[in-house]
């Protein structure tokens, strides 16, 4: 288990409240009395980490696209870096940073993330998560220094965590019961699971054992908490 406590964290900030992948609605997470966020990685053709949940843009993928056209088209969309200057205000808080990526020949994201995270006076707070195992292996490789996760929704994807050099894995919700998570548990994993909305289904998690819960509404996360 990466921290001392099962962890309550905003998926995408608290995107009831402000739009999702934003300042705005990470704050409102975080003042909410949440243990931490989770958000979305993207690399820019010039080099930069934008906050943002879909490959494209508009129909532009910003992969192809760069820092300033990008900020002109969204201006609300933040640089992996403002999320870090967020969280100096809030010095308890935890950060899940999924990686998106495709398997198949890497565009330097793996390496750029290494370099922004490393640069951090934080990054003991931070863990790194990606649906895409190659994405994870080049981190290792790269001596990322903060923990790796496996994100997944199908439970055939589970069969690849052996061979990959993780301390935890990140399933849906739908995937897990009482004896699934006593099973990766067992196996040295740490367990956090996306998106749960409802007080009543956290509450049965953090019975089951999970490390932490992603959600999109920080009164359901803390009331089934509580």
């Amino acid at each position: 288990m990466i921290f001392s406590t099962p962890l309550l964290l905003g998926h995408r900030g608290s995107p009831h409240q402000a739009r999702e992948n934003t300042l705005e609605s990470f704050r409102r997470a975080l003042e909410a009395g949440l243990d931490g966020l989770e958000l979305d990685l993207h690399r820019t053709r010039d080099g930069v980490l934008a906050i943002y949940h879909d490959f494209d843009l508009e129909g532009r993928p910003i992969a192809e696209m760069d820092w300033p056209a990008l900020q002109q088209q969204a201006p609300w969309m933040p640089r992996l870096e403002q999320v870090f200057e967020l969280a100096e205000q809030f010095p308890q808080a935890r950060l899940n940073l999924e990686l998106k990526s495709q398997p198949g020949a890497s565009d330097g994201r793996e390496t750029l993330l290494v370099q922004v995270v490393q640069a951090w006076s934080g990054f003991e707070r931070a863990w790194i998560s990606s649906f895409d195992p190659l994405a994870l292996i080049r981190l290792h490789r790269l001596k990322v220094g903060v923990p790796l996760a496996l994100l997944y929704s199908e439970v055939e994807m589970e069969e690849l965590v052996p061979c990959l050099p993780v301390q935890g894995v990140h399933p849906h919700f739908a995937l897990l019961s009482r004896d699934r998570v006593a099973a990766l548990k067992s196996r040295g994993l740490f367990v956090a699971t996306w998106t749960v909305n409802q007080a009543a289904g956290v509450g049965e998690l953090l019975e089951w054992g999970v490390d932490g819960i992603i959600g999109d509404r920080p009164d359901q996360l803390l009331s089934g908490r509580r």
